[in-house]
């Protein structure tokens, strides 16, 4: 069994904002900044061996921060990039519910039905995490990992690591800073994708 530490990247303007990153690159604010030196303190008692990493600047500059506060190396992996909200990026979450009421309602309730336009379907993202955890997994099969990722990617790879549902993916853009640990059987995980 491995340890999974799922860690959201620190707090950006877009989200005390309550703007949808998606795939853009925001950096952490000082708030961001002082939440990653927290969570690094926080973690630095859980033998943490690697920090995987998406490839976007909050999650680069945490997992920076991390991987240098626990010593050790770190990896980005670009199949682990948010999902891509296409022409909702930047735009506040407010904005896409009072303009897109039917689309902002579907995404709280069946996301799996909604794709932004010139965005990303949450299927398609699903794919790539498959991807991304298969390979990490086969590399990790005992310990302790950490993952920055952010948020809605977060809650679509803690839903593939846990078989959970996926949640309030408007929440979960907003929840920085925080981390949850998983006990994955690797081989589940891998078989899932069969």
């Amino acid at each position: 069994m491995v340890r999974v530490v799922l860690i959201r990247p620190g707090t950006t303007d877009y989200d005390e904002q309550g703007r949808i990153k998606g795939t853009l690159d925001i950096p952490l604010n000082d708030f961001g900044n002082n939440q990653t030196a927290q969570a690094a303190d926080e973690l630095s008692e859980l033998d943490i061996e690697i920090v995987y990493s998406s490839p976007c600047q909050a999650a680069a500059e945490t997992t920076a921060v991390l991987a240098n506060s626990l010593g050790v190396k770190s990896k980005s992996v670009n199949r682990l990039q948010n999902l891509d909200h296409g022409l909702w990026q930047g735009k506040l979450i407010d904005e896409v519910k009072s303009t897109q009421r039917k689309v902002y309602k579907q995404w709280q309730e069946q996301p799996d039905t909604v794709c932004p336009p010139e965005g990303e379907t949450l299927s398609s993202a699903r794919q790539r995490v498959q991807t991304a955890l298969e390979k990490i997994l086969k590399k990790h099969k005992t310990g302790t990992i950490g993952m920055v990722i952010p948020g809605p990617l977060w809650s679509i790879v803690r839903s593939t690591l846990d078989n959970s549902d996926l949640g309030d993916l408007w929440q979960a853009e907003t929840e920085c800073g925080s981390w949850v640990m998983i006990d994955v059987t690797p081989d589940s995980v891998l078989a899932s994708s069969s």
